[in-house]
């Protein structure tokens, strides 16, 4: 049986056409049915004859803004967001992917789906790049600006199963973000989350900014203000070094020539770089599955947030999160 996806078709920044392309990008490899919801006259002429009987078109005519509350969202039954998410809440799709309003699609996926159990708050969680050519579990990375320690202890048990349901990683190493490695240091929530945590299979204590980064762990954890703050900081420190590695190449013959014979080590490193070769940011700890992408997705990353979905529904990983929860609770 398909797994079946909705798709966002019209939150992202550029309008419903890259959205369709990537759903269109995505049946070409993957086996699923999509759903986009939207603006069906919006929606349907970008859809290629040969692929109109491959998906179906949900109307909706209200569009939640960038510029929207994320609380206004619940109300505006009519939106896109809000019917896409609904569709998993009855049955009728297994799992969503909008790239709009962030915050909107968080609150209704987490008021409408509803927690899985035992789960005190659902957390977004991001694949950060690692020396090792491998991926690092970040989370949370905006769901909760505030934490108490018992949140983020969950959150160290939630992130080690998505590593190991979608990285097929056995025992997955997880990390408690301070601002060093000594167990006395961090704030009072850190300290708090580091004593729930110990004795917990695969926990290494605490860790520091560049571990997310040397791929001496798997899963690292920290509240979503923290979380957010290195994601945006570590978007901005990949997009510093690729113009100055660009500005110095231009000004120096000898750099050109170098550039040249590199050309294949810029392109994999832009490709380690390249947010929408994740796709998008899972938030983990509703019912279903519901993925978060880039307001400025291209086709390419609505494709690799789709094969996201896909696989997290075919992984069963909310199965493991509520047994691996249920057994801390007990």
């Amino acid at each position: 049986m398909k797994v079946k996806i909705a798709i966002d078709a019209m939150g992202g920044d550029f309008g419903p056409e890259p959205i369709v392309k990537g759903t269109i990008a995505a049946l070409k490899h993957y086996r699923f049915e999509p759903i986009l919801v939207g603006k069906k006259e919006e929606i349907l002429p970008l859809i290629p004859g040969g692929f109109k009987d491959k998906i179906s078109i949900v109307e909706a005519e209200d569009v939640i803004a960038m510029s929207d509350a994320a609380t206004d969202a619940l109300k505006r039954k009519e939106s896109s967001i809000y019917k896409a998410v609904d569709l998993v809440r009855n049955g009728e799709a297994d799992g969503v992917v909008s790239a709009g309003h962030s915050g909107a699609t968080m609150s209704v996926a987490t008021l409408r789906l509803g927690r899985l159990k035992h789960v005190l708050r659902p957390a977004l969680v991001t694949l950060m790049p690692n020396k090792n050519k491998k991926r690092t579990v970040l989370l949370d990375v905006g769901a909760n600006v505030d934490c108490k320690p018992e949140h983020l202890a969950q959150f160290a048990v939630m992130g080690s199963c998505y590593a190991h349901d979608m990285w097929a990683i056995t025992l997955p190493t997880v990390g408690l973000l301070a601002n060093g490695e000594e167990e006395t240091k961090g704030n009072d929530v850190t300290k708090g989350a580091f004593q729930k945590l110990r004795g917990m299979e695969g926990f290494v204590g605490n860790v520091e900014g560049r571990d997310i980064f040397n791929g001496s762990v798997d899963v690292v954890v920290c509240d979503g203000f923290i979380g957010n703050l290195v994601l945006k900081s570590s978007e901005g420190v990949a997009s510093t070094i690729t113009h100055l590695i660009k500005d110095y190449i231009r000004k120096s013959p000898i750099a050109i020539t170098g550039a040249l014979l590199m050309r294949k080590v810029f392109k994999l490193l832009k490709k380690e770089l390249d947010y929408a070769e994740v796709g998008g940011a899972p938030l983990i700890g509703v019912k279903g599955c519901t993925i978060v992408s880039h307001g400025k997705s291209n086709s390419k990353a609505i494709k690799n947030a789709i094969k996201q979905a896909i696989d997290f529904v075919d992984t069963g990983v909310n199965v493991h999160i509520e047994r691996a929860l249920d057994a801390t609770a007990k």
